[in-house]
């Protein structure tokens, strides 16, 4: 494949490629310059050896190295680094706060856990605030724009990294078409119309797909435009209105609790622990794209500082606004009577405050405005990387030598959002979202017990083993609890899956020393604090129905299909280059005695 970097090509030719290279113009070979798709003879030959460069590819394991370098190298142009731990809270604020807590609140009150919504809440950003300690170990050791699809890939390897990756897209695509939904309905009731005014309602097809919205379409196009335009500049627009935002939310809760009725609150939880469990699965969904803020870190100034402070200190804000609201919707109205489109501004409509909706609905539509911008931010990047490893074509990792953003991978996720955001509605995206979420936390949970306590040289092959059988002993003690809790089988269960959770965790602790420090930053209570990580998003996980683990077993298995037909044999042509190009160069090195022979390449 061929490598243009700035500076390192001739003249003529080096123009000739940026040049091409800016925007969304493309060639073929952007696409697929992989050898095995030279021609059909290459590929038919590819796809004989599948068994083998599966076998090859499936636990080949990156390192911190090539993410931090190699892989930066293969956009032409690097991300400017703009932001500090200031831009980082407040996009980690901005990325959260918005349709979860507009909507999903009163639809999960009224239809399964009533004012102990609250208690949903505290659950969900328990184990949002768990999955960002992980995510800030990884964040500041390993600043590249992939975020989890990166720290996967270097601890669990290249094919447990494409399965998340898939799902990071589907997560992002379907959060910002989610998001762009509920716009709609803010804005319709801003305008005072009922929610679904702007929508166009094919008879002939289903409720969930045929209600159809433009507005949504056009929201998510002007916020395209911003997030190709400057990283710094999306940034300023989001502290802005965030900030705006937050004092709406401020005047929701003050307001709310003068028309609040103590009695509103009885019953508390109508629907008992399980309609809490349920409730908090899927209000998870509010706490998603925090994970948008560890993308950034190929863009922040001081990574070391700036990740963990603005990732807890969002997260902690973050999860105390969403409790304040839940308890100031439930004491307004009784939750039988909740709005479940827009609970906020009908529950100031039933108290008498109608002006209120109207301040209601504009604080609703700047908190998911930022949202969708950060949102259009992290996800591009999350593209672009992947597309590094060439598992998706490497067009989408092209920087733009401008702007210093991945305008390609931005524009193309932005046109998948929108267009699920036209046919699709919120409730079917909300649980999917919910289950690629949480399956995704849990792996950098996972990935984080590999990192801590895995090095390759450094750990025995009985230290290996015990881990192994450690993690999967917390893995499958999850899962049971999960399970029993589902089929509701009594407490048994639960007993005997929390036991082997503990003896599991402590063995690690005791058993297993640590094969690897961080140099910058450390997540505390490690191994207790990633393996409660784990536990709680599979716990969660079993509260989500049946028909989202079906769409969410179909996405995957579309998944496997293009691994297989495309993306192993990819990022295998890519991987075999990268080998034989650091041979030749440890050849060079050799023959110069700047290096010992024994040194060996590693994966890309």
């Amino acid at each position: 494949m061929e490598e243009v970097n700035d500076g390192d090509v001739g003249e003529s030719k080096g123009e000739t490629t940026i040049r091409r290279r800016r925007g969304c113009t493309f060639e073929k070979n952007d696409f697929l310059p992989e050898e095995s798709f030279k021609s059909w003879g290459n590929y038919s030959r590819a796809l004989r050896e599948t068994p083998f460069r599966l076998k090859e590819r499936i636990l080949a394991r990156s390192e911190d190295e090539i993410e931090l370098v190699e892989m930066k190298a293969r956009s032409n142009f690097e991300m400017k680094k703009t932001l500090n731990w200031w831009d980082l809270m407040w996009f980690g604020i901005g990325s959260v706060i918005g349709a979860g807590i507009f909507v999903l609140t009163g639809l999960e009150a009224k239809e399964k856990a009533g004012p102990a919504v609250v208690l949903s809440y505290a659950v969900s950003g328990t184990s949002a605030l768990l999955s960002v300690f992980c995510y800030t170990e990884f964040a500041v050791e390993i600043p590249v724009a992939g975020g989890s699809f990166a720290y996967l890939r270097v601890e669990l390897g290249d094919f447990v990294a494409f399965i998340a990756a898939g799902n990071i897209l589907l997560e992002y695509v379907i959060g910002g078409a989610s998001v762009a939904r509920s716009w709609s309905s803010y804005f319709a009731t801003l305008c005072n119309k009922g929610p679904e005014h702007f929508r166009i309602v094919v008879p002939s097809i289903s409720p969930n797909y045929g209600h159809l919205d433009p507005i949504a379409v056009v929201v998510i196009t002007i916020i395209c435009f911003f997030s190709v335009f400057s990283t710094k500049g999306s940034s300023r627009i989001n502290y802005i209105a965030t900030v705006i935002h937050l004092v709406l939310i401020a005047f929701i809760v003050i307001a709310g609790l003068i028309n609040a009725d103590p009695h509103n609150f009885t019953p508390f939880a109508p629907f008992g622990p399980r309609g809490v469990f349920q409730a908090s699965a899927v209000l998870f969904f509010a706490y998603v794209g925090f994970d948008a803020v560890s993308t950034m870190a190929e863009e922040t100034k001081n990574p070391a500082r700036d990740i963990p402070i603005g990732l807890v200190g969002s997260m902690v804000i973050t999860t105390a606004a969403y409790c304040l609201l839940a308890i100031t919707l439930c004491l307004m109205v009784p939750y039988q009577k909740i709005d479940p489109d827009a609970p906020f501004s009908v529950a100031f409509h039933a108290v008498g405050w109608n002006w209120a909706k109207y301040i209601v609905a504009a604080g609703a539509l700047k908190g998911m405005t930022t949202v969708l911008l950060v949102s259009a931010v992290g996800q591009a990047r999350y593209l672009t990387h992947i597309a590094r490893t060439h598992m998706m074509p490497p067009w989408f990792a092209l920087v733009d030598a401008k702007t210093g953003t991945p305008v390609n991978a931005t524009i193309a996720m932005l046109f998948a959002t929108a267009v699920i955001a036209f046919f699709t509605s919120l409730e079917i995206l909300a649980n999917i979202l919910s289950i690629s979420t949480l399956f995704i936390f849990m792996l950098v949970a996972v990935a984080l017990l590999v990192r801590r306590y895995y090095a390759t040289g450094v750990t025995t092959k009985t230290n290996q083993t015990k881990l192994i059988v450690c993690v999967v002993l917390i893995i499958a003690s999850s899962c049971a609890t999960a399970v029993c809790w589902a089929m509701d089988v009594g407490w048994i269960g639960y007993t005997v899956g929390g036991v082997v959770w503990v003896i599991a965790t402590g063995g690690i602790w005791l058993c297993v020393p640590q094969a690897k420090q961080p140099k910058l930053w450390q997540v505390p209570l490690v191994p207790w604090l990633p393996s409660l990580s784990v536990f709680m998003n599979i716990f969660l996980l079993g509260s989500i129905d049946g028909d989202s683990f079906q769409r969410f077993g179909i996405w995957t298995a579309v998944l496997l299909v293009y691994y297989v037909l495309f993306g192993l044999h990819a990022s295998y042509d890519t991987a075999k280059e990268f080998e034989g190009r650091r041979r030749g160069e440890q050849a060079n090195r050799v023959e110069e005695g700047l290096a010992p022979a024994a040194d060996s390449p590693t994966n890309s």
